[in-house]
């Protein structure tokens, strides 16, 4: 799939069976602007969110994309861009029967990602944490920060050492903050008692 609108019409649909359930979204890049259309057409259609949305190394949605299109380069520059950002092994690069498999998706999530149109919608109403790295060019604290418009419930954002794709270097810190997060929302929750849906 090539476009965030499929990507998110399918995952509704998947997701429908299991909305009586309390749930939160966690997405890096792509992923965050999937989980953030994900959790808007859920509340509008289901009039159900996530209890928390986690966004990491994406510029707030109704920002314009912060780098040059590559989903139509040729293939020679198209793997020049991917080994400049980092985010994919080397061992794939230089492996071309690899890379025939590869280059496909990478294509289809380039092109979602950079025909993205943003549309003014509700505002979600859960909390919303941005994650970003220090050392990420592309996607600053300033950026992180606007993601607060999408939220009418309590937000923050969290920098942490490292480029696009920090992730990798602070996998334990990132998963500590969100289980922090989670937990203290639940005892929250508990402490004011029973809250409907």
């Amino acid at each position: 799939m090539d476009s965030v609108e499929a990507i998110v019409d399918s995952l509704v649909s998947e997701l429908a069976p299991f909305l009586h359930t309390p749930f939160a979204f966690f997405g890096h890049s792509m992923g965050a602007l999937i989980a953030f259309e994900t959790a808007r057409q859920l509340h509008s259609k289901h009039h159900v969110a996530p209890t928390h949305l986690f966004v990491s190394g994406k510029t707030a949605p109704h920002l314009p994309y912060p780098r040059n299109s590559l989903h139509n380069l040729p293939d020679d520059q198209f793997k020049k861009e991917l080994q400049l950002m980092q985010g994919t092994p080397e061992e794939v690069l230089q492996n071309d029967e690899l890379m025939d498999i590869v280059m496909p998706q990478l294509r289809a999530d380039f092109t979602a990602v950079e025909t993205y149109v943003y549309r003014p919608g509700e505002v979600l109403p859960c909390p919303i944490s941005a994650f970003g790295g220090l050392q990420d060019h592309d996607v600053s604290i300033e950026s992180l920060q606007a993601w607060q418009e999408h939220t009418q419930g309590p937000f923050q954002v969290q920098m942490l050492e490292g480029n696009h794709f920090f992730l990798h270097q602070q996998e334990h810190e990132v998963i500590g903050r969100v289980l922090y997060e989670l937990s203290s929302q639940k005892r929250r929750v508990a402490a004011s008692g029973p809250v409907a849906r």
